[in-house]
């Protein structure tokens, strides 16, 4: 019996010794600095402050809500749905698209084409950014160089609107995230049993039948996750719009909230505001993932 608990002492020490490392490190890379966030947020700490901080309860919280500030927050949270949403539909709409053209296995030299595709999200975030900052630049980019010799429409300042500097970071970040999808709806694809087709085309179902009835429903498990994952990676994608739009130019208008939070940070040295908003992007997001995954009965199995 002595022997019995020794080793059961000893297999509970060596389990706590394996997974101790991995803990500590979670407990200092994530767990911490979300605690201290929310202390922060909690704080008037500012460049006037950063050694005599005090908490002052839920007053950054109220700020966030009704400060009167260049741009305002409830047009920022605007911009940014608008932001996620368009990215978001065109990242699923591309991806399946381009999945479903490659899972023919008629195309000839599939691999290639997959690699090609992949790269755009293969190739780190800030030197895309900055690539297609140049190719939006008003006098020498090939954006404007292709509407003006191709197209024979006048040159866009992409760079110097505020929409058409917005619009520009969508499509960067749209020819960025396309790839995740189409992998995602590939592997998905590659996993529905070929008899399914075949039993449709024996009952006379069209492509638009088999689309709708089998091959949507079937990715449509692996697809939810995917979607929520992309969602809350382009709600938070502080990159593309920090590196596009040259910090939210022009005048600030083309600001997200998490690209604002980056200013009030690290611009405005506005600690305890910007550790408030982060703290309300983060519930907005949580609520978002539940209530998305719930409502969509992610975790079902296919019908």
């Amino acid at each position: 019996m002595n022997a019995t608990t020794s080793a059961r002492t000893y297999h509970r020490l060596f389990i706590f010794f394996l997974i101790g490392p991995a803990f500590l490190i979670l407990f200092a890379v994530v767990l911490y600095p979300f605690l201290y966030n929310i202390v922060v947020s909690f704080s008037n700490m500012s460049l006037r402050h950063i050694r005599d901080w005090s908490i002052v309860g839920p007053l950054q919280y109220v700020k966030v809500f009704t400060e009167e500030s260049q741009p305002d927050f409830y047009v920022i949270f605007f911009k940014t749905i608008v932001w996620t949403v368009v990215n978001v539909l065109f990242h699923v709409v591309i991806g399946v698209f381009l999945a479903l053209i490659l899972n023919q296995k008629e195309i000839r030299g599939r691999w290639l084409f997959r690699t090609l595709l992949i790269l755009p999200w293969a190739v780190p975030q800030y030197i895309v950014a900055l690539t297609w900052r140049g190719m939006f630049n008003f006098e020498y980019g090939s954006i404007n160089l292709l509407i003006t010799q191709y197209l024979g429409l006048s040159a866009v300042e992409w760079l110097k609107s505020p929409t058409e500097a917005f619009i520009a970071c969508i499509i960067t970040n749209v020819w960025l995230g396309f790839p995740f999808m189409m992998i995602i709806a590939l592997g998905a694809l590659q996993s529905i049993p070929h008899e399914l087709y075949e039993a449709a085309e024996i009952d006379g179902a069209s492509w638009w039948h088999k689309l709708r009835h089998i091959t949507l429903p079937m990715i449509r498990p692996v697809m939810i996750p995917a979607i929520t994952l992309g969602t809350v990676w382009t709600f938070n994608n502080l990159n593309i719009v920090w590196l596009v739009s040259n910090a939210g130019e022009p005048s600030d208008n083309t600001h997200i909230l998490v690209s604002f939070v980056y200013k009030a940070a690290f611009n405005l040295y506005r600690f305890g505001y910007a550790a408030a908003l982060s703290m309300v992007i983060f519930v907005i997001l949580l609520v978002f993932s539940l209530l998305f995954m719930r409502r969509t009965r992610a975790t079902e199995a296919a019908a």
